[in-house]
C-alpha cells in the first residue's frame, strides 16, 4: 500500500544519510572489533538494513556474494518465526537450504522494536573461520552431500527476548574449531546488529516512524525507477550468455552454465540452465545463486545508489529445476558455491546483457583460486584455522575506457575484500610470508588490459600446517570483451606451486596438503581481462608494462605485436612491430 505521507527533498536526503551512516558503523563495528583476520584484516562480512515487510531498504557496498543472498534468507527467517519474534531476539542462521550462501557465511538478524511494534531489521552476515566438520576451514573437496561439510544451523534463537540462550552458542561453539575466534566475531556480528538497532530508533524518535517509512519506500521506489529505466533502453528480445565451469578436480569434466535473458519494455526475465548437481562442494543453492545472478546483473547495470532490494522489482528469475549445479537439493554438498560456480553464473548473466547491448560490455574479472591454512600455534598453544583471502586476490577485469585494477578480485567479492597487512598475518598465525606480489602477464590482454593478479608465497614457522585449496580459474583465464584475446593462456590462470623438499610441482586442481616447516605453497592468482584488441594498445603503454612488470617482453611481442630488441633499455623495433601487428590484423579478417 503506498504511503500517503509526503517527504520533501530535504527530509529525504538526511534520512537516507542517516540510513547510510547506519550501515557503515555496523560495518566498522564489524572491523574494530572482531577476532579473526578474516573479519578485522580482510573484512569478509556484510551488512544490511530491512524493513518489516522484510524488504531491503540499504545494503552496505561489501561482498556481492553475501548481500544477494540476504534477500531470500531474510523472508525465509521471518517466515520461520512468524508469530514468535520478540524484542531482544537475536536469530542465527547458516544453512543453505534457507536462502543462505554456503554454511561458513553465518548471519545474524535483529528484529527491531518500536513502541511495540516490529518495525525492522538489523543483518549482519560474516565468513567465520571455522563452522566444524571434518576439514578445518570448512572447505571439504572430498564430501558427497552436505552432511560431511559443516555444522548446518537453521534459524534459531541464540538470545531470546533480550536473554542469551548459552546453552544454544555453547553447542554451536563446541562444534568450532578455534573457539575463542569464533566467539569474538559472533560478538563483534551481535554488537553490529545492536549499534544498527540504535541508530534506527534514533532515527525513528527523531523523525517519526511515518515520515522514516515514507522516505524509505521513496528509496525503494527510486532504485526501481533506476533499473526500470535502464531496462527500458536495451531492445526488446532474447539473448543468451555461456559461461564455462571448469573441472578442478573433481572428475567430472567441465560444465556450461547458460543464461538466457527476455527484455520486455523495462522488466527483464532472466532464465538459468545447469548441469545435474554432483557429488562435490561446487553445487550452488537458491539463494546463493541470487546473488550470482544479482551481480551479473549490475556489473552490466552500473547504476548509482541507493542499493536495496528496489533494483530488482523489475527483475524475475528462473534457477531451473530443483538438483541442478545452479538450483541444488539437499543434500547436495555445497562449500565451494560462493565462488564456483557462482563467478561462472555472473559471467553467463553478463555475457547475456552483452550480447543485448554491446556498448556496455566490461571484460570479467579473475576467479577465485584460494587457500585456507590450519594447525597447531605453539606460541599460544591453541589450535588455529583462517581462511587466507590473500590469496584470491586476482585481477580486476578492463572497461572500455580503462584498465583493469590489479589485485582487487576475485568476481565474487568485486573489490570489496582487502588483503591485510602481511606482518600482521604473520603475527597473527605461525607463518612466514615469503612472497606477495603481482604476476607478470596476468592481466589479460587488450587495447585495455586486464588487472594483474598476484601470488602469495607462505612457509609454516614451525610445526606442520594443513593447506585446503578451493575455487577454479586455473585452466580457463578470465573472459575478455570486445576482440580481447590472449596468446599465453598460461600466465593468465591461477595455479598452486608446492615446494617440497626442495622438489618444485604445479598443481591446477583443489589440494588437501601438509606442509612442514622449510617447505612452501605459493597461491598464483588469475588476471582479470581485457578490452579491445592488443593490438589496438599504444606502444608507450605496453613499453611502460614491460618496465614496471606487469608484461614480460616475451608477453609484449607475442600478446601486444611490440617488438623490444633491448630488455634493458626498452627500444622499440618500431618496423618489426608494424609489421606484426598488420599479420595480426589479417588473421582476424582471415
Amino acid at each position: 500500500m503506498k504511503n500517503p505521507v509526503k517527504v520533501d527533498p530535504i527530509t529525504l536526503s538526511v534520512v537516507r544519510g542517516m540510513l547510510e551512516t547506519t550501515q557503515r558503523e555496523m560495518t566498522l563495528t564489524l572491523e574494530k572489533t572482531a577476532r579473526s583476520s578474516v573479519f578485522n584484516l580482510a573484512h569478509d562480512y556484510s551488512t544490511a538494513l530491512f524493513n518489516a515487510r522484510p524488504e531491503m531498504i540499504l545494503q552496505g557496498q561489501d561482498i556481492p556474494i553475501h548481500l544477494g543472498s540476504l534477500i531470500p534468507a531474510m523472508k525465509a527467517v521471518a517466515r520461520f518465526f512468524d508469530g514468535d519474534i520478540h524484542d531482544g531476539d537475536l536469530i542465527l542462521h547458516n544453512d543453505p537450504t534457507f536462502g543462505g550462501s554456503h554454511a561458513i557465511d553465518t548471519c545474524l538478524y535483529k528484529p527491531v522494536f518500536y513502541h511495540g511494534e516490529l518495525v525492522y531489521w538489523t543483518v549482519c552476515k560474516g565468513h567465520l573461520t571455522d563452522i566444524g566438520g571434518p576439514v578445518p576451514a570448512g572447505y571439504n573437496p572430498h564430501a558427497k552431500d552436505i552432511y560431511a561439510e559443516c555444522l548446518r544451523i537453521p534459524p534459531v534463537k541464540i538470545w531470546d527476548k533480550g536473554k542469551p540462550r548459552n546453552d544454544v552458542l555453547n553447542m554451536i561453539f563446541t562444534n568450532m574449531r578455534a573457539r575463542r575466534d569464533q566467539e569474538g566475531d559472533f560478538n563483534a556480528l551481535i554488537g553490529a546488529c545492536q549499534v544498527g538497532e540504535r541508530n534506527l530508533i534514533a532515527l525513528l524518535d527523531k523523525y517519526g516512524k511515518s515520515t522514516v517509512d515514507a522516505c524509505i519506500d521513496e528509496l525503494l521506489a527510486m532504485a526501481d525507477r533506476h533499473m526500470r529505466s535502464l531496462i527500458a533502453t536495451v531492445p526488446d528480445g532474447t539473448y543468451e550468455g555461456v559461461a564455462i565451469l571448469e573441472d578442478a578436480g573433481h572428475g567430472f569434466g567441465d560444465f556450461e552454465i547458460r543464461a538466457t535473458i527476455t527484455v520486455t519494455g523495462d522488466s527483464v526475465h532472466i532464465a538459468i540452465s545447469s548441469p545435474p548437481q554432483i557429488p562435490y562442494f561446487i553445487n550452488s543453492y537458491e539463494g546463493n545463486s541470487h546473488s550470482g545472478v544479482y551481480l551479473g546483473l549490475m556489473m552490466f547495470a552500473a547504476l548509482p545508489p541507493p542499493y536495496n532490494e528496489g533494483l530488482y522489482r523489475c527483475v524475475s528469475i528462473d534457477f531451473g529445476p530443483k538438483g541442478t549445479i545452479c538450483n541444488a537439493a539437499e543434500p547436495a554438498p555445497h562449500m565451494n558455491c560462493t565462488t564456483t560456480p557462482m563467478e561462472t553464473l555472473t559471467d553467463a548473466v553478463r555475457l547475456a546483457f552483452e550480447r543485448a547491448m554491446p556498448s556496455r560490455v566490461s571484460a570479467s574479472w579473475g576467479h577465485a583460486n584460494g587457500l585456507n591454512v590450519a594447525g597447531w600455534d605453539s606460541r599460544s598453544n591453541e589450535e588455529y584455522v583462517t581462511m587466507v583471502l590473500a590469496t584470491i586476490i586476482s585481477g580486476g577485469g578492463a572497461t572500455p575506457k580503462q584498465d583493469g585494477w590489479h589485485a582487487v578480485g576475485p568476481e565474487c567479492c568485486f573489490g570489496a575484500l582487502t588483503s591485510g597487512d602481511v606482518e600482521l598475518l604473520e603475527y597473527s598465525y605461525p607463518i612466514i610470508i615469503h612472497r606477495y606480489a603481482l604476476m607478470t602477464d596476468s592481466g589479460g590482454a587488450g587495447k585495455f588490459r586486464g588487472g594483474s593478479g598476484t601470488a602469495w608465497e607462505v612457509e609454516p614457522l614451525d610445526r606442520p600446517m594443513t593447506c585446503i585449496g578451493f575455487g577454479e580459474g586455473r585452466r580457463i583465464p578470465a573472459v575478455g570483451a570486445a576482440g580481447a584475446w590472449s596468446h599465453d593462456i598460461d600466465a593468465k590462470v591461477g595455479r598452486v606451486e608446492l615446494k617440497i623438499d626442495g622438489k618444485v610441482e604445479t598443481v591446477r586442481t583443489n589440494i588437501f596438503q601438509d606442509i612442514k616447516p622449510g617447505d612452501t605453497v605459493t597461491n598464483m592468482n588469475p588476471g582479470g581481462g581485457g578490452y579491445g584488441d592488443p593490438r589496438e594498445r599504444p606502444v608507450a603503454k605496453v613499453v611502460w608494462d614491460v618496465r614496471n612488470g606487469l608484461v614480460s617482453v616475451n608477453g609484449a611481442r607475442e600478446d601486444y605485436g611490440v617488438v623490444i630488441t633491448n630488455p634493458e633499455t626498452l627500444q622499440v623495433d618500431l618496423s618489426a612491430t608494424a609489421a606484426l601487428r598488420a599479420i595480426a590484423v589479417e588473421e582476424v579478417a582471415r
